[in-house]
């Protein structure tokens, strides 16, 4: 293999490795949950991700305790990659009083479970309504 070829590839591979790297960043940038009824609330979550396509792409979103029990989980069904940042909704979902945090946590299917965390925390919940962003 001639040195030429060896550059050109080793120049591909690193701007492979680039955009990989860039789509692998899930930022939760905010969360909000809403009252609904008898203990179930409406959660809306917006992420960012630098979406590829259908081979990489923030994928899912779910909510849980504080001992990692899922309260609810939103499955993103496609790329939202001309839709950046982006707001998803999940209804209906069972928080218990009792609760004092919960925690949003995204999911993109080359990368899997973000180590970022969204806590939001209950205590401060006014008239059925909190909002919580990103630091």
């Amino acid at each position: 293999m001639t040195m030429k070829k060896i550059t050109f590839l080793t120049s591909v591979l690193l701007l492979m490795l680039s955009q990989s790297s860039k789509a692998n960043d899930i930022n939760i940038l905010a969360a909000a949950i809403i009252h609904q009824s008898h203990g179930e609330y409406l959660v809306n979550v917006k992420l960012e991700h630098h979406d590829t396509g259908w081979q990489h792409y923030a994928d899912e979103w779910r909510l849980v305790d504080n001992k990692g029990n899922i309260l609810g989980s939103r499955v993103l069904q496609h790329p939202h990659v001309h839709e950046q940042p982006f707001t998803r909704s999940l209804s209906n979902v069972k928080i218990s009083s009792e609760l004092q945090a919960v925690y949003i946590e995204a999911h993109d299917k080359v990368h899997g479970w973000t180590k970022n965390r969204l806590m939001i925390d209950l205590t401060k919940m006014q008239n059925g309504r909190i909002t919580s962003r990103a630091k």
